[in-house]
């Protein structure tokens, strides 16, 4: 019981939090989050409605593959997991087009991927806090060439997405109908891919490989609650991302937990909220008509 009582004030401690918020590393860790936040929010409703969940989840193994292999050889952990990232989402791409084989494709490179993950931490013996890190996040780990890299790359995510929406929103709500207009799927999707693959790498060094999750897929599948707007969706899966991994940040702080723990928390909490707001409005939805009968 004094156990949980100290955690509780830990994370309640306040002065504490407002004393670290003036820290730079801390200040650098929210600007990557806010960054990061941006990118999967914008992204999270299409990973949603292409069914990518379990993808996200394969190419964020391969992100920690990368980055360990990064630490091992003492090269930027976000580079490497930046690479990893690439290549597991070309493979997804390129081996996964059929729908059919797309599971046992993703099973396969995530088994791969964690098994020489593992492997290679393994090989490293020293610097274990900067292995666990790479599991769950650590904001002390991110400087000021982190955010530089995390902030261009999520530039030319951005432009690029910007450039592909409408025939990728096309294709993932009707692919057969978007085939027959002539939009390129087979290049669509690889390039989609890679996307998805470049906003996991970034999540790596704030929350962690295991959890990035959180961000890449939960935001928009809030937001697919209570709306059926793709304009909307992707609005409010921005916010529910940047509320997450903004508000794990700062309540992290004090009690100096993972910030994966909170952003977890926080996205599962507005999931839950928004799945209750859904399904309000589909029972009004349903009862109008029949008193208007």
């Amino acid at each position: 019981m004094n156990a949980i009582t100290e955690a509780l004030g830990k994370l309640f401690d306040f002065t504490t939090t407002v004393d670290l918020l003036g820290y730079p590393f801390v200040q650098q860790a929210l600007l990557a989050a806010a960054a990061l936040g941006l990118v999967s929010g914008c992204l999270a409703p299409l990973v949603v409605a292409r069914k990518m969940s379990f993808a996200v989840h394969g190419t964020a193994e391969l992100a920690f593959t990368g980055a360990a292999a990064a630490l091992l050889v003492g090269v930027s952990v976000g580079a490497g997991a930046l690479a990893g990232a690439v290549v597991a989402a070309l493979l997804l791409g390129l081996l996964g087009q059929r729908g059919t084989e797309r599971d046992s494709v993703i099973g396969a490179i995530l088994s791969f991927g964690l098994g020489v993950g593992v492997l290679l931490l393994w090989l490293n013996p020293e610097r274990t806090a900067n292995k666990f890190s790479l599991l769950v996040g650590q904001i002390v780990g991110v400087d000021s060439a982190d955010v530089l890299l995390l902030t261009a790359c999520a530039v030319l995510v951005l432009l690029v997405f910007a450039f592909v929406y409408r025939p990728l929103l096309f294709a993932s709500v009707d692919p057969d109908v978007a085939a027959a207009r002539g939009v390129p799927a087979r290049v669509l999707t690889p390039l989609f891919a890679v996307l998805v693959g470049v906003a996991t790498a970034l999540g790596v060094k704030t929350v962690g490989a295991l959890l990035v999750l959180a961000l890449m897929v939960t935001p928009g599948a809030a937001a697919a609650r209570v709306t059926a707007s793709p304009l909307k969706a992707t609005v409010l899966a921005v916010v529910f991302a940047e509320v997450a991994v903004l508000g794990g940040i700062v309540l992290s702080l004090a009690p100096g937990a993972p910030v994966s723990a909170f952003v977890t928390i926080i996205s599962f909490v507005i999931y839950l909220a928004c799945r209750v707001i859904g399904k309000r409005r589909l029972s009004r939805l349903t009862r109008t008509p029949a008193a208007s009968a």
